[in-house]
């Protein structure tokens, strides 16, 4: 990888600027970048003998990766321009700036993928990883590659203000003004945590079925985390918001805004009682505990495993696997949506997928080779972390579809339970479809009320078994940004509206 780190301890504002962001901590490595840094210019195009590779090159490359056989190559570049400052307690602890930039060479013979990547993006270099690739297709029949030609894809992503034209004191204001917000919301609030990241990916893809695609997509992803303490409990809580877009995204949601979220969560969990255990019913507010089902639901839904035989849905195309209520879809379209894509990490047109219609399972998630083995169009959803990884198949923004029920109504209407307003950790298995979350902020359902909070509480189950018992679904479609991992990190997006679930078993905390 050509790239550039630049860290900065613990210091002032005033120091953190004129040292973290200018040129003085690796003025002797890289004035440059680090001037470039904190001022409101491009720091470099996304450019170069990467993203500007000759078309020419590529078909050799292409012709070289398929000389012993295969049924499918291309060649996937890329080059990244990174930013993360951190602040906590009211002082800036770090400031890095990365340059990214590499290429893999993929080949598909069969079932089998061959894949090498180099971190120095060369005429020599991208043959040689061709050659290394192709060795997965050796003495096998080779297809014919279409000379690449440029293709067009609609674009999800519009920008206003370009983070490559934001002054580093522009970013600091934001994270100090989140900052200060969260101290002010209560006496409580002991820290405040910000985490700012932004980057801009360029890609290039060509492939010898003649396409070539280039694109850039920017991101930006804001953290606030807060924590409480009032010499008994503490409580810490965190708030998000991240999209493909420019710095506009404060103008739509303020950094006050994200911390006051964060802050109130803090100060509501406090007074906290332990988690009762057992079946109960659980009321699950619109917005990211869609994180559930993309985990629970969604990754049994991409079509690599159901290509190998293994997971809850394998085989149930056509079946009815869930309620009438529920209807799951995965939709790379959403306008700068974190989870939005274009199109993905192989070419394809970025579209709305529904997986499951009114509790009957309509498709899978697929990338090129899953297709293939399954016998199923391409959805879009071949994703990569970076140049040194293949695609696979990954979920982008996935959610449930809105009902028509309203969130006071179905509150009312449960007896007793659990309402759970946000999720932490969890783990699943993506073949049985087993999973457990712990709930970060929970309260009490009584008498068709939600009253105390309570903490420790973790949710248990199995994906078919939690659609199969969803019988109430809101009209509040809200959305939250995540990181989803699958052996590689992938920006997504997860959303549901108010949602009851039947019956679910409840770990508690209480003796």
């Amino acid at each position: 990888m050509n790239s550039k780190d630049f860290s900065a301890g613990m210091m002032p504002r005033r120091r953190f600027l004129e040292l973290g962001l200018k040129s003085g901590i690796a003025i002797a490595v890289a004035p440059p970048l680090l001037s470039n840094l904190a001022s409101c210019s491009r720091p470099m195009e996304l450019s170069g003998p990467g993203l500007d590779m000759d078309k020419a090159v590529l078909n050799k490359v292409i012709a070289k990766a398929l000389q012993q056989g295969g049924d499918f190559a291309d060649v996937y570049i890329e080059t990244r321009h990174s930013r993360q400052i951190v602040m906590e307690e009211s002082s800036f602890k770090s400031g890095l700036y990365g340059i990214s930039q590499g290429a893999g060479v993929r080949v598909i013979a069969g079932d089998k993928t061959g894949y090498a990547y180099t971190e120095e993006v060369t005429e020599e270099n991208l043959l040689r990883a061709a050659e290394v690739a192709s060795y997965v297709a050796r003495n096998g029949k080779a297809i014919s590659p279409v000379e690449v030609r440029p293709a067009t894809r609609h674009s999800f992503v519009t920008v206003k203000r370009p983070l490559e034209d934001i002054a580093d004191s522009k970013r600091i204001e934001i994270m100090e003004r989140a900052n200060q917000a969260a101290l002010d919301y209560d006496p409580r609030i002991r820290m405040a945590l910000i985490d700012y990241n932004d980057q801009v990916r360029g890609r290039v893809i060509a492939n010898s079925e003649g396409l070539y695609l280039r694109d850039e997509l920017p991101l930006l992803f804001f953290i606030v985390q807060t924590m409480s303490d009032d010499g008994v409990n503490r409580h810490m809580s965190r708030e998000r918001i991240s999209e493909h877009s420019g710095f506009e995204l404060f103008e739509k949601d303020t950094p006050e805004a994200v911390a006051q979220r964060a802050a109130r969560e803090s100060i509501a969990m406090l007074d906290a009682r332990d988690a009762p255990a057992g079946t109960m019913d659980v009321v699950m507010e619109n917005g990211f505990g869609g994180v559930l089902i993309h985990e629970a639901v969604g990754h049994p839904l991409e079509a690599d495993n159901i290509a190998r035989g293994i997971g809850a849905f394998t085989g149930k195309m056509g079946e009815k696997v869930a309620t009438d209520v529920f209807t799951m879809v995965d939709d790379g379209t959403l306008p700068n949506f974190r989870g939005t894509i274009n199109f993905d990490d192989e070419g394809t047109q970025a579209q709305r997928n529904v997986l499951i219609d009114k509790g009957v399972l309509q498709g899978y998630m697929t990338d090129i080779l899953s297709a293939r083995q399954l016998d199923l169009p391409r959805t879009g959803n071949g994703r990569r972390e970076s140049f040194r990884h293949f695609p696979i198949p990954r979920m982008t923004n996935t959610f449930i579809e809105p009902g028509k029920d309203t969130p006071e109504d179905i509150l009312a209407d449960t007896s007793a339970g659990i309402y759970v307003q946000s999720l932490s950790g969890g783990s699943v298995n993506p073949v049985t479809g087993i999973f457990n979350f712990t709930c970060r902020e929970a309260y009490m359902i009584e008498n068709g009320r939600k009253t105390y909070p309570i903490k420790g509480a973790t949710l248990i189950g199995s994906c078919l078994g939690v659609i199969s018992n969803i019988d109430a679904v809101a009209n509040d479609l809200a959305f939250g940004p995540g990181i989803c991992g699958k052996g590689q990190m992938a920006e997504v997006t997860a959303g549901q509206p108010t949602v009851r679930i039947r019956g679910i078993n409840v770990g508690g905390s209480r003796g």
